[in-house]
C-alpha cells in the first residue's frame, strides 16, 4: 500500500493551483520524513508520530503560522485517506497545532500607494523613444495593479482572469476564488480606464501566435502571467519593498477606514468567514475617535 499522495491531491477539486502546491508540498515533506521514521504506508503513521513529526518542525525554527498550515494539510489528508480505506482510522484527529501569529497586515501608506500605481511621479518622463512592446508591458502593468488594488483581488485570482470576465461598462469584474467560489467585483474608474488602455494598445502587441486566446495578461513570452510575473513587476514599480498581497490589505483597510461595512469587505474580498476579515480592523486612532464623537450622544 502506498501513500499514494498524487491521488490525494486529485481529490482536491478546484482549488487554487497555489493552494494544491502547499497541499502537495507538505504531504510529500511528511511522507519523506515519516519513512525515514519507519512508516512506509499511511496506515503505520500514529497520533504519536503526528505530534513527533510538529515537534520536529518546531525545532527546525518553522514558524507557527506554516506549522499550523502544515498540520491542517496533514489533518486533510488523512481524512481523505479514511474515505478511501488506506487506514483504519484516522491518526489526526484532535491533533493539536500552534495558532499562527495574528501578524497585523501590510499596508501601503498614500503616498508610496501612488508612486507605484503613477511611477511617473517618482521618474523623469518616459523616453520618447520606446519600443511597441516596453510600451505595451507598461500599459499591462498600469492595468493589473490597478485591478488588484482598485478590487481587492487575490495575485492568483488577476493571473486566472480572462478577458470575458470584465464589464468595462459597468465596471465590474467577475473572478473565482477560494473553494471555486464565484464572485463579481466592481471595479476602479482608473482601473477600468488602465484596462480599457492596455485592450486596446498593450494586450495586441504582447500576444503571439500560441498565445492562450482568452488570458487578459500575458507575460513578456505571451503566456498566461503568473505570481512571479506580478512579484517582478512590483519590485520594478513599487517605492518600497512590498508582495503582491499587500494590494489586497491595502484596498480593505482603505474602504473600513472611510467607513465601509465590514460585511460588504467580506463579500467584495471573497471571505468565506467574517472571522477572516476582522484582522482588517485595525483601523486608525483617528478613525476610531471620529466614530466616536459622531456617534456618541454624550462625545
Amino acid at each position: 500500500m502506498s501513500w499514494d499522495v498524487e491521488s490525494f491531491v486529485a481529490s482536491i477539486g478546484r482549488a487554487a493551483p497555489a493552494t494544491v502546491t502547499a497541499y502537495r508540498s507538505d504531504v510529500s515533506a511528511f511522507v519523506e520524513w515519516a519513512s525515514r521514521s519507519g512508516a512506509s504506508c499511511p496506515s503505520d503513521v500514529s497520533r504519536i508520530l503526528l505530534r513527533r513529526y510538529l515537534a520536529y518542525l518546531a525545532t527546525r525554527r518553522y514558524a507557527r503560522r506554516t506549522i499550523a498550515r502544515k498540520a491542517a494539510s496533514l489533518r486533510r489528508y488523512f481524512r481523505w485517506a479514511a474515505r478511501e480505506g488506506l487506514v483504519s482510522a484516522d491518526p489526526s484527529l484532535r491533533l493539536s497545532a500552534p495558532s499562527g501569529e495574528a501578524r497585523l497586515p501590510q499596508v501601503l501608506n498614500a503616498r508610496d500607494l501612488a508612486l507605484l500605481l503613477e511611477p511617473e511621479r517618482a521618474a523623469p518622463p518616459r523616453r520618447p523613444a520606446r519600443s511597441p512592446v516596453a510600451v505595451a508591458r507598461d500599459l499591462r502593468d498600469d492595468a493589473l495593479l490597478e485591478l488588484l488594488y482598485g478590487s481587492g483581488l487575490r495575485v492568483s485570482e488577476c493571473c486566472t482572469l480572462d478577458v470575458e470576465a470584465l464589464e468595462l461598462d459597468v465596471p465590474a469584474v467577475t473572478v473565482w476564488g477560494k473553494g471555486a467560489r464565484e464572485r463579481r467585483v466592481p471595479t476602479s474608474r482608473p482601473a477600468a480606464e488602465a484596462l480599457r488602455r492596455y485592450l486596446s494598445d498593450g494586450r495586441p502587441v504582447l500576444l503571439v501566435p500560441d498565445s492562450p486566446a482568452r488570458a487578459l495578461f500575458v507575460n513578456a513570452h505571451g503566456r498566461r502571467i503568473g505570481p512571479r510575473d506580478v512579484r517582478r513587476i512590483l519590485d520594478r514599480r513599487s517605492p518600497v519593498p512590498t508582495h503582491p498581497h499587500v494590494l489586497r490589505h491595502s484596498f480593505a483597510t482603505h474602504l473600513l477606514d472611510g467607513g465601509a461595512d465590514l460585511r460588504v469587505v467580506q463579500e467584495l474580498l471573497g471571505h468565506a468567514s467574517l472571522r477572516t476579515t476582522q484582522i482588517y480592523t485595525h483601523v486608525s486612532r483617528e478613525r476610531l475617535v471620529g466614530v466616536y464623537e459622531g456617534a456618541h450622544p454624550r462625545a
